[in-house]
């Protein structure tokens, strides 16, 4: 049976997504300002993202994915990863 899911910004599959989102945005060779700009948003907002101050939500990830020049698929393959290798 699958894993319980928890609510909390603060899980550790959370953080994980948060790590590869900064990931994603430094394998870019992307700034915080040069991904808000992109996103037509302010710096404050892509650090908050980031941070997990702010929820992430799939439109969003898409944007971000789009803003880093990769695909969502590519994404959460990766994320995917990650999350099995924390298991």
């Amino acid at each position: 049976m699958g894993q319980k899911l928890q609510k909390s910004v603060f899980s550790r599959g959370y953080k994980l997504f948060l790590a590869r989102l900064r990931e994603a945005r430094l394998a870019a060779g992307l700034t915080q300002q040069d991904v808000a700009q992109r996103l037509g948003q302010s710096q404050s907002f892509v650090s908050k993202c980031e941070r997990g101050e702010r929820r992430v939500d799939v439109i969003e990830l898409r944007a971000f994915c789009q803003a880093f020049g990769v695909s969502m698929p590519t994404f959460v393959r990766r994320l995917e990863v990650a999350l099995r290798n924390r298991a």
